[in-house]
């Protein structure tokens, strides 16, 4: 059984606020698992690759992306067709895994087209890619958020929901997506207005669940945040204005808040005549809410996950790290900031062999020249290695 030894490196494990000092790892070639971790002197295996001296922290998750949409057109590029939505997909691909992005959960992608890259994906056909948890098109209501061509699947009562889940789930769809409230980049609808019912969305969560598969529902605005978690959804996306009522229940219940700080930041601070005036000033008129609304929901003990909408207007695939930063800003600590994409692992059920860098869980690291734990911008180095399995892909 052949194994690689990585040495001389300095380890953030993800678990742990601490970075060990001359650190190794040893992982199985075979499977692309961590064999063992340790500090000191390192074993003698087949092969030793030294790491000079560098960080070495996990992989990021990234629990909400959107990789067929186009973060360069103002409405997200959702009227492209199959085959440029599916060769822009491809690229966001790319540039996620490069930017340090080794796992992803998809939250509404164009035509299923995430439920077929990902088999391409297992079949090796689709290389140098994330691993994708795919949701294929999201739920919602006629002329509700996401009513775009070929986006959502548009259903209008309970039982109109329990039948376009279960083909969504028989396609292959792994995690349901949700359209509680209206958004940001729909015309015509409001953070405030409730979309999808309580019991729409209750059927939605249970179909879900019974086949073992998680639901995240958009909502960010009141009562629909309330509705949704209600209906029993695994996490709230966004959240911007979460309330104590409903902090209380997401505690009761386990929920987790996914907050896309990056996604609302990006549009007021790039926007700017590049995007019409209303989108601009929905986003810029709940940033200060959003900030202190997420961040009482952190401090009370909501579980905050690392997503960041990306495919957005301005929030392109390499901004992952800048939602470290964001967070950091707004109170959190490095190690609070970037423990969100362990959290992002276990909502998405993949924490037993994702999320830090432990003995049997694949090694999937990055590799930086200075310490994430001093300084989260180090996650946003450009030219940082990525390994995934154990393999340098970038």
């Amino acid at each position: 059984m052949n194994k690689t030894t990585y040495t001389n490196l300095n380890l953030f494990d993800g678990k742990s606020n601490e970075v060990k000092k001359s650190a190794w790892l040893v992982v199985d070639d075979a499977s692309g698992k961590i064999d063992q971790v340790g500090t000191g002197d390192a074993p003698s295996t087949d092969r030793q690759v030294d790491l000079s001296g560098k960080y070495v922290m996990p992989g990021m998750v990234n629990c909400h992306t959107h990789i067929c949409m186009d973060p360069t057109a103002g409405d997200g590029g959702t009227g492209a067709n199959v085959v440029d939505a599916t060769v822009h997909a491809v690229q966001h691909l790319h540039d996620l895994l490069k930017s340090g992005v080794t796992y992803i959960r998809e939250c509404g992608s164009t035509f299923d087209i995430d439920i077929t890259l990902n088999e391409l994906r297992k079949k090796g056909v689709l290389k140098k890619v994330p691993e994708i948890l795919p949701s294929g098109r999201p739920y919602s209501m006629t002329g509700g958020h996401g009513d775009f061509p070929n986006f959502a699947h548009l259903v209008d009562s309970p039982d109109e929901m329990r039948k376009a889940v279960r083909k969504g789930l028989k396609k292959g769809t792994m995690a349901i997506k949700v359209m509680a409230t209206g958004g940001v980049m729909t015309p015509g609808d409001f953070m405030a207005d409730p979309q999808l019912s309580i019991e729409e969305m209750k059927v939605a969560a249970d179909e879900a669940h019974h086949k073992g598969r998680i639901i995240a529902a958009h909502a960010e605005g009141n009562p629909g945040i309330m509705n949704a978690i209600k209906a029993g959804v695994d996490s709230i996306e966004h959240g911007f204005y979460v309330n104590d009522e409903e902090i209380d229940l997401m505690l009761k219940q386990g929920t987790y808040l996914t907050p896309t700080l990056v996604a609302d930041w990006a549009i007021p601070e790039y926007g700017e005549g590049k995007m019409p005036d209303w989108e601009i000033k929905k986003a810029a008129d709940a940033l200060d809410d959003l900030y202190n609304n997420i961040m009482h929901a952190w401090k009370r003990g909501v579980p905050i996950t690392l997503g960041t909408d990306a495919g957005t207007p301005f929030n392109d695939f390499t901004m992952t790290p800048m939602e470290f930063q964001l967070m950091v800003e707004q109170g959190a600590t490095n190690f609070d900031s970037l423990e969100t994409s362990y959290t992002s692992a276990k909502l998405m059920k993949i924490d037993k062999e994702y999320g830090t860098l432990e003995p049997n869980k694949y090694a999937d690291f990055l590799v930086l020249d200075n310490d994430p734990l001093a300084d989260v911008k180090a996650v946003q180095q450009e030219d940082k290695a990525v390994y995934k399995k154990g393999v340098q892909v970038y």
